[in-house]
């Protein structure tokens, strides 16, 4: 865990390529099985908030988010979805993987978002609040571009020594082709942390729930014998927060005149 002067990196995520969506030798493969669990419950949030959306997913990746949105809510809940990232490639991958053809992606900067002030009713930032130095200034743009009453998901990992030995160090010793400091320990954020810091941006917590592997399925015990990740590989929510967790708050009405 002594780890507290090593930069996260994130360069890999430029040589994912197709691994986004299929392979299995990479932990991207954990990412997906995350999303199985994670999409459908932000698209039943959203369809119990909103008669339409507008949606912004910051960081989207290879928009293993954005695209599931699109296919499922474009037209009925969702009116547009939009993802930004500063890695092209995974842009591209996006793009070539959007059925609908409908998808904003464009590459930006989540620190310095290119839409103006309250313009979407929901912004997500899964997986990335752990891969930035200042995850309050990520969270305070997100918030920016928050509709008063808008809802920001977020997903991180809790920081003790359970996290670190299974977001760190099992994924470097079981999972193949893991990335040197794909997660560092320093960057978690424990639950209580994360509320101060959407607090501090008019973000009221409405739900935190834990995600964690199911323990009894084939494909775990698989992928600690292999260091393959099966497609059958199964996560489901907890009421634990202590390793990964996930959650969404809602943005204070503003009282300005």
């Amino acid at each position: 865990m002594a780890q507290e002067s090593t930069h996260v990196n994130n360069a890999f995520y430029d040589d994912l390529g197709p691994l986004w969506q299929s392979g299995s030798s990479h932990p991207v493969a954990l990412l997906r099985a995350e999303n199985r669990v994670r999409n459908p419950w932000i698209l039943e949030t959203v369809q119990k908030t909103f008669r339409t959306c507008d949606f912004l997913d910051v960081g989207c990746g290879g928009g293993l988010l954005t695209n599931y949105l699109a296919e499922q809510g474009l037209g009925k809940w969702v009116t547009s979805v939009e993802g930004i990232d500063l890695s092209a490639s995974s842009l591209d991958q996006a793009k070539q993987t959007d059925r609908t053809g409908k998808v904003i992606y464009r590459e930006a900067n989540a620190l310095c978002l290119p839409h103006r002030d309250a313009h979407f009713h929901a912004v997500s930032a899964m997986d990335i609040l752990e891969h930035v130095e200042y995850p309050l200034d990520l969270i305070r743009e997100a918030a920016r571009v928050l509709q008063p009453g808008g809802l920001f998901f977020f997903h991180t990992f809790n920081r003790n020594f359970f996290s670190w030995l299974t977001a760190i160090k099992i994924l470097e010793w079981r999972v193949r082709n893991t990335p040197k400091n794909l997660h560092i320990y320093r960057l978690f954020i424990r639950p209580a942390e994360l509320r101060l810091l959407l607090t501090a941006c008019d973000l009221e917590v409405v739900e935190m729930r834990g995600l964690k592997p199911v323990l009894l399925q084939r494909p775990l015990w698989k992928m600690l014998a292999t260091g393959e990740v099966d497609p059958g590989f199964r996560f489901s929510f907890t009421r634990s927060l202590l390793t990964g967790y996930c959650g969404y708050a809602r943005k204070r009405p503003s009282h300005s005149s």
